[in-house]
Parts: C-alpha cells; sequence; structure tokens
C-alpha cells in the first residue's frame, strides 16, 4: 500500500509541475520524461501506448523511444484504440474541449483503465460560452460516473498558469498571459 501511495503522491507532484509550461517547455519536459524511462519501469510500468490523431506528433512520440505502440486515431469519432481494462494510468492531457474530444471520451478513458488504474485529465479554461458550456458538460459526467460507481475522485485542482494562452501574442505587466486549467484524477473502482 505505501508504494501505491507514493506512487499516487508522485503522479501528484508530476501534473503540477508542469502546469504553465508552453509548447516548448512541455514538449522538454516529454523529452526529458523519456530519459526517466528506466524509473518508471522500477516502478512497475511496462507497456507504454499513444494515441493521437496528428502523425507528426506520432512520429515525435516514436522518436523518443517510450512507446510500444503509436495508435493514430481522433478520440470521440472513432474508438479508443486500446483494449478494455488493462492500463494502470491512462493520461489526457489538452485534448478535451470544443473542436476536440467531446465529453465521451472520459468514459472511454475510465474503460481503458484496469480496476484500481489511474485517468488523469487535463485541460484549459477557456473562456468563450462554447468552451465554458464544454466545461459544465465535462463536471457533470465526471461526477455521474462517480455516482454510478465507475470511478473514485482523488483529487481535482484548479491550477492560474495552465498554458499559455495562444490568442494572444503579447506580454501582460512583464508575465505572459496564461490560461487556468483544470486537472482531474480518478482511481477507476475495482468492482
Amino acid at each position: 500500500m505505501s508504494d501505491c501511495r507514493r506512487d499516487l503522491d508522485g503522479l501528484r507532484a508530476l501534473i503540477q509541475s508542469c502546469a504553465g509550461f508552453n509548447s516548448e517547455q512541455t514538449m522538454e519536459f516529454y523529452n526529458n520524461q523519456a530519459e526517466t524511462y528506466h524509473q518508471m519501469f522500477e516502478r512497475g510500468f511496462r507497456n507504454f501506448v499513444g494515441v493521437d490523431c496528428s502523425k507528426e506528433m506520432l512520429e515525435q512520440a516514436a522518436a523518443t523511444g517510450l512507446y510500444q505502440k503509436l495508435h493514430q486515431a481522433l478520440l470521440g469519432t472513432e474508438p479508443l484504440p486500446a483494449q478494455p481494462g488493462v492500463f494502470d494510468l491512462v493520461v489526457l492531457v489538452g485534448g478535451l474541449g470544443v473542436g476536440f474530444a467531446p465529453v465521451c471520451v472520459v468514459r472511454e478513458l475510465c474503460e481503458a483503465a484496469k480496476p484500481g488504474g489511474l485517468i488523469c485529465v487535463a485541460r484549459g479554461n477557456h473562456t468563450t460560452p462554447e468552451e465554458r458550456e464544454f466545461g459544465v458538460h465535462l463536471n457533470r459526467e465526471v461526477q455521474l460516473m462517480e455516482e454510478e460507481g465507475l470511478w473514485s475522485r482523488v483529487a481535482v485542482r484548479q491550477v492560474d498558469r495552465y498554458m499559455l494562452d495562444p490568442q494572444l501574442k503579447t506580454k501582460v505587466q512583464g508575465d505572459m498571459v496564461y490560461i487556468p486549467g483544470s486537472l482531474y484524477l480518478y482511481r477507476k473502482s475495482v468492482s
């Protein structure tokens, strides 16, 4: 049990450490994570599978040497190309939103996790009316899934500096303009 708790605390710290990255920092972060593959391996993670709709992103992922399998798929329009109930950890960062993956994808992510596995979702809290409505639907769906007994909440956190605002190219008072974000961490039910 203590090893599981240590891994969960490590995952929380990892998620918190990447809040507020710009795209170059994010790429560097993942490149550095690829270099620490042996540490993840020592903690029991063995099978890394990546899914993206972008062929170029999959090529970059393949270059890291981290992934055993990579699949090209557009979440929400195609089934998640993963076996159900086999992953210790399922992560979706920045893919949920208007024009990207729909809210229903969180059920597919939960289904892909093994019983007791973790599901981590991170998204920017964009301010358009459509994105605010999307956030309301997402929060309703994760709550409904909890009420249905599919998973239990481990942590939900709001961050002020989730990502640089892609619409603004200027600095405000010497600081970049950031979009806040939401980080969701759930554990799939065992039964």
